[in-house]
């Protein structure tokens, strides 16, 4: 079922199904940025400039993080700039490099996601074990 909610930014009004929305980076600074489906455009939201819409994205994310539903699997990946909140099942790649990172790319963008084992432990454990799960591969 789809989750609209309606945005307004840069002197835009969006209205936005949020289920097609396969990533999001949450910044230190409080902001909240996310890409549009179907395109690379970034929807970037704070408190500051945009409470009620940013409570709505916070929200959602407060429901869908750790779920593994149909066509969703959420997970949190914190590295030191940002926490960002993925749906796996959009992505379409995953490379595992000689030192063991894994790194993908969000979906819509060209922002690489790289995930330690040794920073990184819990994220990286529920990347590899999707992968697994989902293609059948080992990432190790």
């Amino acid at each position: 079922m789809a989750y609209w909610i309606k945005i307004f930014y840069e002197r835009k009004e969006y209205v936005i199904n949020i289920d097609r929305v396969n990533a999001f980076c949450y910044e230190k600074n409080g902001r909240v940025t996310f890409w549009l489906p179907d395109s690379a455009i970034p929807i970037v939201i704070s408190p500051q400039n945009n409470l009620e819409d940013y409570q709505k994205v916070l929200q959602y994310l407060e429901q869908v993080t750790d779920l593994e539903i149909e066509n969703a699997h959420w997970v949190k990946i914190v590295d030191d700039k940002n926490e960002y909140i993925v749906n796996l099942y959009c992505i379409s790649s995953f490379c595992r490099e000689a030192n063991g990172r894994i790194t993908f790319w969000l979906p819509d963008g060209t922002i690489p996601i790289i995930i330690n084992p040794s920073n990184n432990p819990d994220s990286y454990q529920k990347v590899a074990q999707f992968v697994q799960k989902t293609t059948g591969y080992s990432l190790s």
